[in-house]
């Protein structure tokens, strides 16, 4: 599984769910018929009927894998459709889905965040809203696949887990799970997801490599050849067999193997910096008792009372140079100079390695028998084994035999003995680390319907009572998995006993409770984990390990063995280290600044995820500080939520010592004070009227001139836009859209090489005048994730396209026509080259030389409605691209496709009359309220339609000299259309609703004021409408280009609009920016 820590930073905003979404639908019922359609990776499975009295079948589809769960539940959720976003692929989902559907008739739909783990944490948060705004978040989802990392910004939003697991605790057994994936997913004392899965970091060796080269090994070092139990060991033992011959080849190979990651030096970190979670106490016999005592606070992290990150210490600089020699030692000596990425997954195949480090799904990989990441059997020293050997073993993660002493300042490093280190096995403290925390459950607690909250529940907790082999994307994470009979099992679904005891006597230590001297160290569960760990991994593996020695790193690239490290060069390594350190102390203050509350509110939630008790708000947080660490009560800028009077009467020393003469009484002052108030009132009275009027007569000036200068700016942006793509137009060409057999996504299309690009609107107009044809599809999408997950509007589109291509008489190769539809020629991955193409949309509708409204009856696959030319007529933007593409070229190339049979209609001559009224069109972002944003997509579409408005207006008046008469008369159609019912067609205001704090809130915004009004101003008057052509840079006003397919004069679509503000109780917003822009202050 890839760790979020492989990630590139994760874009800040999405457009839309929608476009990060691959849909798998699956909807099932009892008597299923399976059918593949093409565009489609799962098929669909199609329910006829549930019958709760039909005991054979209830008993045959209910009480599966032994499981008793469903067994009342038979048909319980017939009807119901609930939805469950996941990250990660995992080919069980499908029959568990099938098994649950079939007996409990539920209708769930299974989709998958394109791109995986690294937007799964963006798309959770636009989906579910923050944690702390409950008017955040699409809802579209019902329950979701989640990791720990990413549940801080959002749990708020997800329903709390803790009554529902109280209710079936006899099937979930909840303290079974082990519990550092218990602790992971609690918050606030609530339970938000439920954990079924456990990640953490743990080492695999080779049992053929410690065998073969055992004789040789002590010949060279005088030492027994053992499995490292230490961190110190691992890197000595590393070091050793690097240059030993792993594969037979000949050639000297590595050490361990890792791919550099944050998980991995934090599992080197661990056993050095926490030792003990419970305060102990010493028994008669010199052992210790840590069951009963308080939370020490001990993590990896941050200081649980300051938030001063734990890295100015001698553990941390022991981890990073134990940490430092294992890199240098390991597969990263060879791939890294050789321009490669230094990765565990590619080079263990190679059988280079002597062991790995990993997480326990890809350790499985990498260890078995037959898998894409383990050792080819001609690459292992197979005839080093003796009789019942396996080849590939695991280990729990090396110990340390050196520890920080967490009760002396500085934190000095020490020996691991005595109460220093209570928990030590045979003087090593061992302190796994839980690595994001694994697969957990979650429920929508915001906009989802408690019908499918109840079915998704269910299913959850079904899936709690299965056998660890038939849950997707689970492992080994509970206590009682590892019985005997439990670990039986295991071998027999591995096929190997020697693998399933191995992680058996892993996890029989990994998995103790705290009672019972478990150490387990949790990750950084708490807003900005991903930046927190972005900034480790920049500055110690990007600058500092990884880098070369002459930009500063420790890395000889031109030869790794010279490389820097504490043993090799000691003074060098020291001066290169304090500035990594220093580095990364900046580096956390900018995350600390860029968090909301900063780092007073982060170590807040940091104590709440680390679960401290007794639990301290943020002003008790500093009012401790106060009294013990003045620096940190300023570093933390307490005195935003402390206000140092209150703490007088408790604190009184405290506060004196800070704040001399805070606390002392000012009785005879404040009378001096009043005598002196009252003497100057009188004067200041009238002084005051004289300035106040004088203000508001200089304010009324500010703001008039600030509307004009707005109201002109945006007259300016919107004939700009007549003559400019935002981003390039893409095609596909007429044959190869057919080939593909469905809508095929932009990105697809791309890597293929199988899109037609041009970049500026003179190479579209050229491209059309070499005698290519650009068809527009329009239609409207028939899900809320993917356009046509019913193939029936693609279809009705390629048979429109033939039969387009039969009427004009064209090649039936279809290579000249080129195809345009929003799936194909939209960026689908990446928001922001998204969004500068749905900018440029109605250039695209209007450059097209055909268009074709597509609109067959077809059933909407998220909602209990039928699309069709009726619901495509009522949306705003279906009507926006008709008015963009009519107004400039007529309604002479315009058809319908509403029909298999009869696939091609042209529209009559006034079809544009109702789609001109763009802005009574309906709206997903109107229909949800606005929750999430301000802006409406009504404002966007003000800039092109204004644009659009100004060049038929001058067309009109300038009689399209050197046009046509059928094209005048297009023209004053529109216009005779437009001057009777402008109020509709371009409001003036309209009505918007929003939510803030979660309180409902209507107000009128301007959508076009009197821009129309300024405009037919501007080109009466011969002003204002001059513009540079794109290529040549002269001025054109001409209307004579107007009405032509392909012509240069067209153009793109706008952002957001401006207008009148005359009216002080309508909101203005423009294209420019708002009216306070515009105000010189």
């Amino acid at each position: 599984m890839t760790s979020p820590r492989q990630s590139s930073a994760i874009p800040s905003s999405l457009f839309t769910l929608a476009t990060l979404m691959t849909s798998v639908p699956l909807s099932l019922l009892p008597t299923p018929t399976l059918s593949q359609s093409p565009d489609q990776c799962t098929p669909d499975i199609i329910n006829t009927g549930c019958d709760p009295s039909n005991t054979t079948y209830c008993t045959l589809h209910c009480t599966l894998h032994g499981s008793t769960y469903l067994s009342d539940k038979c048909c319980k959720h017939y009807g119901i459709t609930a939805s469950l976003l996941a990250f990660e692929e995992s080919a069980l989902w499908i029959p568990r889905i099938d098994e649950y559907q079939k007996c409990t008739g539920a209708n769930i739909r299974l989709q998958y965040v394109e791109g995986g783990e690294d937007f799964m944490g963006q798309a959770l948060l636009d989906d579910v809203g923050e944690s702390e705004d409950e008017t955040t978040g699409q809802g579209i989802y019902d329950a979701y696949i989640v990791q720990a990392p990413w549940l801080p910004p959002v749990y708020g939003g997800l329903k709390s887990l803790s009554e529902y697991i109280k209710l079936n605790d006899e099937y979930i057994n909840f303290m079974d799970i082990n519990q550092a994936s218990r602790s992971a997913v609690s918050f606030d004392g609530e339970v938000r997801a439920l954990p079924l899965d456990a990640d953490y970091i743990a080492m695999g060796w080779r049992q053929d490599v410690f065998n073969a080269h055992k004789d040789a090994y002590f010949e060279k070092y005088g030492e027994e050849l053992k499995v490292p139990t230490t961190i110190e060991e691992l890197v000595d033992v590393s070091e050793k067999l690097n240059g030993f011959d792993h594969n037979g080849d000949g050639e000297g190979d590595w050490g361990f193997c890792l791919t550099p990651q944050t998980n991995y030096f934090n599992a080197f970190l661990s056993p050095v910096m926490q030792t003990h979670l419970k305060e102990c106490e010493q028994k008669g016999d010199g052992s210790y008792d840590c069951s009963r005592g308080a939370n020490t606070g001990q993590n990896i992290f941050f200081d649980v009372d300051n938030f001063d990150p734990l890295i100015f210490n001698e553990g941390f600089k022991y981890a990073v140079e134990l940490y430092t020699r294992f890199v240098q030692a390991s597969n990263c000596q060879t791939e890294t100079p050789a321009g490669q990425k230094c990765d565990r997954k590619s080079a263990f195949p190679t059988g280079r390695c002597a062991g790995v480090i990993s997480m326990p799904g890809t350790l499985t990989n990498l260890l078995s028998e037959n898998d894409s990441y383990s050792i080819p059997p001609e690459y292992r020293l197979s005839s080093a084994l003796e009789p019942g050997q396996y080849h590939g073993r695991r280990a729990r993660f090396p110990g340390s035999t050196k520890v920080v002493d967490w009760k002396i300042g500085g934190m000095p490093l020490v020996d691991c003995r005595g109460a220093v280190c209570p928990l030590a096995e045979d003087g090593i403290n061992y302190a796994p680390f839980f690595a994001e925390g694994g697969e957990s459950y979650a429920l929508n607690g915001r906009q989802s319907k408690p019908s499918a909250t109840d079915a998704m529940w269910d299913m959850f907790t079904w899936l709690a009572e299965l056998p660890v082999g038939n849950i997707p994307l689970s492992g080994v994470y509970r206590r009682s998995q590892l019985t005997d009979e439990a670990t039986q099992e295991l071998a027999e679904m591995l096929n190997n006993t020697v693998m399933a005891d191995d992680l058996h006597d892993v996890l029989v230590h990994f998995f103790k409770n705290d009672d019972e001297g478990g150490n387990q160290v949790q990750d950084l569960f708490i807003i900005g984990f991903d930046d927190y760990n972005d900034a480790l991994d920049t500055e110690l593996h990007q600058n500092l390990i990884m880098a070369d020695i002459n930009d500063g790193g420790l890395f000889d690239m031109a030869n790794p063995r010279n490389s820097i490290n504490s043993v090799t060069n000691k003074a060098e390594f020291d001066y290169r280290y304090n500035r990594f350190v220093e580095a990364l102390a900046r580096r956390y203050q900018e995350v600390n600044a860029k968090a909301d509350g900063g780092a007073l509110h982060q170590l807040y939630l940091w104590r709440g995820a680390l679960d401290l008790r007794p639990a301290k708000t943020e002003f008790e947080i500093c009012q401790d500080l106060l009294a013990t660490d003045v620096e940190s009560f300023d570093n933390l800028n307490c005195l935003n939520v402390v206000q140092l009077e209150t703490l007088c009467q408790s604190q009184r020393s405290d506060v004196e010592e800070y704040a001399p003469g805070t606390c002392k009484t000012n009785n005879d002052n404040s009378t001096i004070i009043i005598a002196v108030l009252c003497s100057i009132v009188g004067a200041g009275v009238v002084a005051f009227v004289v300035y106040y009027t004088y203000k508001r007569y200089q304010n009324y000036r500010r703001i008039t001139m600030a509307h004009e200068q707005l109201m002109e700016s945006t007259l300016n942006e919107a004939i700009r836009a007549l003559h400019q793509l935002d981003y390039p137009l893409h095609l596909i060409r007429g044959d190869e859209f057919i080939d593909e057999g469905k809508l095929i996504r932009h990105e697809v299309l791309r890597n293929n090489h199988k899109l037609t690009v041009l970049d500026s609107l003179s190479d579209v107009d050229a491209f059309i005048t070499a005698g290519q044809h650009v068809v527009f599809f329009s239609h409207q999408w028939t899900s809320f994730t993917v356009p046509d997950p019913s193939n029936n509007q693609y279809e009705t589109m390629c048979i429109s396209l033939r039969e387009l291509v039969k009427q004009n008489g064209w090649s039936e190769n279809l290579k000249d026509v080129f195809v345009w539809v929003d799936f194909s020629c939209i960026p689908q991955a990446n928001p922001s080259t998204q969004n500068l193409a749905i900018r440029s949309l109605a250039a695209y509708a209007s450059s097209a030389t055909y268009f074709i409204i597509v609109a067959p009856d077809t059933p909407h696959a998220d909602l209990d409605d039928t699309c069709d030319l009726d619901t495509y007529q009522r949306r705003m933007w279906c009507r926006a691209e008709q008015v963009c593409h009519s107004m400039r070229n007529g309604t002479s190339g315009m058809y319908l496709a509403v029909r298999k049979d009869n696939a091609l209609i042209p529209v009559i001559s006034d079809f544009f009359r109702e789609s001109l009224r763009v802005f009574e069109g309906e709206l997903t972002c109107c229909r949800l309220e606005h929750k999430g944003t301000s802006a409406c997509d009504r404002q966007s579409l003000v800039i092109p339609l204004l644009g659009l408005y100004g060049e038929l207006y001058r067309a009109a008046k300038d009689g399209i000299k050197g046009g046509n008469a059928e094209a005048l008369s297009s023209v004053e159609a529109f216009l005779k259309e437009i001057e009777e019912h402008q109020e509709s067609v371009f409001p003036r205001t309209f009505q918007r609703v929003t939510w803030r704090k979660n309180k409902r809130y209507t107000e009128e915004v301007v959508l076009f004021g009197d821009l129309i009004d300024r405009m037919k101003y501007r080109i009466d008057h011969g002003i204002g409408f001059a513009i540079d052509t794109e290529n040549t840079g002269t001025v054109s006003s001409k209307g004579s280009e107007f009405i032509r397919h392909g012509a240069s004069d067209f153009l793109r679509h706008g952002v957001v609009h401006g207008a009148s503000a005359h009216n002080q109780n309508v909101t203005v917003e423009t294209a420019v920016g708002t009216l306070d822009d515009h105000v010189d202050k």
